[in-house]
């Protein structure tokens, strides 16, 4: 999940139109990581992450999703990253 905390646009009444996110959602995250092997296939996680001898932990996910939906966002609009590997398992990440 993307999590925003930005203020509500007083002419649209919106933080951010959901067809914008949704596009910005499917072009970063989607079709680069949907029914891919992380460590194979996704260059981030293929070359930079196994540099540092990690894996395509949740939290490396985390990580390489929030870098990427901040460039793809208007700026200071992502607030946090939160990835439910199950019900009791989650990671949230805030940039920091």
């Amino acid at each position: 999940m993307c999590d925003s905390c930005s203020q509500i646009d007083p002419v649209t009444g919106m933080v951010m139109n959901l067809t914008d996110l949704k596009r910005c959602i499917e072009e970063v995250i989607m079709i680069p990581l949907d029914h891919k092997n992380l460590d194979k296939d996704v260059p981030y996680f293929a070359n930079v992450v196994r540099c540092f001898s990690f894996t395509s932990t949740t939290e490396n996910l985390a990580v390489y999703i929030w870098d990427n939906m901040a460039k793809a966002l208007p700026a200071s609009l992502l607030h946090e990253i939160r990835i439910h590997e199950t019900d009791k398992n989650i990671v949230v990440y805030r940039g920091e």
